[in-house]
């Protein structure tokens, strides 16, 4: 037996060889003692059982029995068991152990977020005063949880030899192809897993960058994220005269999270609070659900918003008008929101400014399209060759 962490959030115990009544006993010391660090650690244990030839019904189901009963709740998870094995997982009631069909898949599910996805967490609350280096922090604790995870799936897949291996393969992928690391991460996690050896995406067709005003004007490169992002939240502003904008797109890889990715005009409290949105009554959480544009024209006149989070953060940041407007995919898909904030309440935005806003997003939104299945599948592709060549 052998324990490996592979994530800020996990920790492999590999078992291997036969597990009979008198390996019970090992095996079931190091469960105890596999199952008190990860607690300690704030992690979830994973227990590969790839290399289990052959186990005993009777000290498998009692060393397991004995040790998770009462982890219903955050059940250990159980990864490459043989038919057997999952015979005996399936048969027996564990309620404290989850089979997951691959280390991968379970990787996968250690996702960090400890909330029930259908009571989505309200968006950190603003911090006190001196409050500039606990944002940075907590903006490295939100990407750090998804590389972690993207870690552990390329060391599952490739056969790294740990997370320092994983990371350096992830860094060489972000920087060959211009993507940003927690992007790749994402999806890392998020991709179905590679088709074939050789390729992650075989009989994929590179298609040239959609045609959109926003990239001839600007003339940026539309295979660089930052540019075209930033090119279109200065363009939001000016369209529309507004004192602020901002640009959530959606994160699959982050339960499917709205994460803050080009912003103007506003202070560090704000863009804290708002750098991850699940749902309402943030105003891109309401766009996003229901696929229109909304305009709220006095933040402190909606009582749920008022009260919430998001619109104290608004209000604090100056911001009494705000109007939101979906990216929508030529397919249907909403994959971002672009919010407008102004100074003073009510509605400003004429019929002619509110087609220039809606042609906008638009044109972002079919420009996102491609640049996922173009510019990040091209570096999955980069990472699946160097993970199959030892990294």
């Amino acid at each position: 037996m052998t324990v490996q962490p592979v994530t800020d959030q996990a920790v492999v115990l590999r078992v291997s060889g036969t597990l009979d009544v008198h390996g019970a006993g090992a095996f079931g010391r190091e469960l105890d003692l596999g199952l008190r660090r990860a607690d300690e650690r704030g992690q979830r244990l994973v227990l590969d059982f790839s290399g289990v030839r052959h186990v005993s019904t009777r000290a498998l189901v009692d060393a397991l029995d004995a040790r998770t009963r009462h982890r219903a709740a955050g059940p250990v998870l159980v990864a490459g068991a043989t038919p057997q094995v999952c015979r005996v997982l399936t048969t027996a009631p564990l309620p404290g152990v989850r089979l997951c069909p691959s280390l991968e898949g379970a990787l996968t599910s250690v996702r960090g977020r400890s909330t029930d996805p259908a009571e989505p967490p309200e968006p950190y609350p603003p911090a006190e005063t001196g409050s500039e280096e606990i944002f940075g922090l907590r903006a490295k604790a939100r990407t750090s949880g998804i590389i972690g995870i993207a870690q552990g799936i390329l060391i599952a897949r490739y056969g790294l030899p740990g997370p320092a291996a994983a990371f350096t393969l992830l860094r060489a992928g972000s920087q060959h192809h211009n993507v940003p690391l927690r992007v790749l991460a994402s999806a890392v996690v998020s991709a179905p897993p590679p088709l074939t050896d050789e390729k992650w995406f075989p009989g994929r067709r590179h298609t040239p960058p959609p045609v959109a005003e926003l990239l001839l004007e600007e003339r940026v490169d539309p295979r660089d994220r930052r540019q075209v992002l930033r090119a279109a939240v200065y363009a939001a502003v000016t369209l529309a005269d507004a004192d602020a904008a901002e640009i959530h797109l959606t994160d699959t890889g982050q339960d499917g999270a709205l994460v803050l990715e080009a912003h103007h005009g506003l202070d560090a409290a704000y863009r804290d609070c708002l750098s991850q949105v699940f749902g309402p009554p943030a105003v891109c959480g309401c766009v996003r659900e229901a696929r229109r544009a909304v305009t709220v024209e006095d933040v402190a006149a909606e009582p749920d918003l008022a009260s919430h989070a998001a619109g104290r953060a608004a209000r604090a940041s100056g911001s009494r008008a705000l109007h939101g407007i979906p990216m929508i995919t030529d397919g249907g898909d909403c994959n971002g929101v672009i919010c407008l904030h102004r100074a003073e309440p009510g509605a400003w935005l004429s019929p002619g400014q509110q087609d220039a806003l809606d042609e906008l997003a638009r044109e972002l939104a079919d420009w996102r399209s491609w640049y996922r299945r173009t510019v990040v599948q091209d570096a999955l592709e980069y990472l699946h060759a160097r993970g199959r060549a030892g990294g």
